[in-house]
């Protein structure tokens, strides 16, 4: 009988298969990197995902965003993905929350239902509060680092907090979070230096980005939760 993870079972066994279809996800952000981490785990078999963003579709998302076509422009990120999961696995069990984070109301999210944690927003505050939370709970998270004005994605690497270089935002966690004793946090970050501004004639202020970037980190980010999940990290 054919089954849509066939193929998976065949590489993992279906004991390991049994635990990422059990697992329960929580991913926070599904713009360029978290709408590709969300959709490689629902693809691997996972059924329960908490998706959390505030935003809605955007025409500038389209160069790199999974969830970004035409035609849902306008409407809501989470409810946007909650339906293409669905198509994707019709027992799939997708939680959605319209909610920005902030360090206030990360206190507030419960972490102890899931198995593992996906940072993949921008906010410094609410990353640290995010991972803080997750200390706390001692639940497995990981973050995202920059992926803007970035042109090599092969020079990504998932590490520890307190062993990354060269990417200005792990600069800036790696001090903040030093500070509050943690420094083995895998954050996935590149160690390519963020190409020159002043090649970009427009939109100076804005990160630029190309599909190609965000698409691999989110993918890296759900292997390395995959492979945690299933005990071959």
């Amino acid at each position: 009988m054919t089954n849509q993870n066939n193929r998976t079972i065949s590489l993992i066994g279906q004991e390991r298969f049994s635990k990422l279809e059990n697992s329960n996800i929580l991913i926070i952000g599904v713009g360029g990197v978290g709408s590709f981490t969300a959709e490689a785990l629902v693809r691997a078999g996972i059924k329960k995902i908490t998706i959390i963003d505030s935003d809605t579709v955007a025409e500038t998302n389209l160069n790199r965003q999974l969830i970004a076509l035409h035609s849902t422009i306008g409407k809501s990120k989470v409810e946007v993905a909650k339906q293409r999961y669905l198509d994707i696995n019709k027992n799939a069990e997708i939680t959605t929350k319209t909610l920005f984070i902030t360090p206030e109301n990360a206190a507030y999210l419960d972490f102890c239902d899931y198995d593992f944690i996906v940072d993949a927003i921008d906010n410094v505050p609410a990353k640290i509060a995010l991972i803080e939370q997750a200390y706390k709970k001692n639940t497995p998270i990981i973050s995202c680092m920059g992926t803007g004005n970035k042109l090599h994605p092969e020079k990504f690497e998932i590490e520890k907090i307190s062993k990354t270089t060269v990417c200005p935002l792990a600069k800036v966690m790696r001090k903040e979070l030093g500070k509050r004793g943690i420094k083995d946090v895998p954050v996935l970050y590149s160690k390519e230096l963020p190409v020159d501004a002043n090649l970009v004639e427009e939109n100076k202020r804005v990160p630029a980005s190309i599909s190609t970037v965000p698409s691999v980190a989110g993918l890296l980010i759900a292997n390395h939760v995959i492979l945690n999940l299933i005990g071959l990290n």
